[in-house]
């Protein structure tokens, strides 16, 4: 399975962005698609994760209410939609796919394929 996500790009304090996360090679049945993000300096954290098949999701403290993850079942495609944004929020964001358990679903180590991160610049 190769993934990529894209749709980062530069936008102000306030605003929303959408990433997408596509596989080749693979789909994501069976598994679930974990949103990480890395800023500079930083480990990298864990945002998100949304079951492929669905009933269940999880998000980050820091995202709760801001941030929804989703899947486009016909396109085969995972998405972060990313709301009220903000400095912090800046990061190169990665999607993986995996299949956590509870106790471990935030962990990188649980997620056994990742895609090429894609930038997400949020300016003052």
């Amino acid at each position: 399975v190769q993934l990529q996500a894209y749709g980062g790009g530069l936008v102000q304090a306030g605003g929303y962005l959408r990433l997408s996360c596509a596989s080749s090679g693979g789909t994501f049945s069976g598994y679930a698609i974990g949103w990480f993000r890395q800023a500079p300096g930083k480990e990298r954290e864990f945002v998100a994760v949304i079951r492929w098949s669905g009933g269940f999701e999880y998000y980050a403290d820091s995202v709760k209410g801001r941030f929804t993850a989703s899947r486009d079942f016909a396109r085969s495609l995972g998405y972060l939609q990313m709301n009220s944004l903000k400095v912090e929020d800046t990061a190169v964001y990665y999607c993986a796919v995996g299949r956590p358990i509870s106790s471990s679903r935030t962990a990188p180590t649980s997620y056994y394929y990742w895609g090429q991160g894609t930038l997400v610049t949020v300016s003052s």
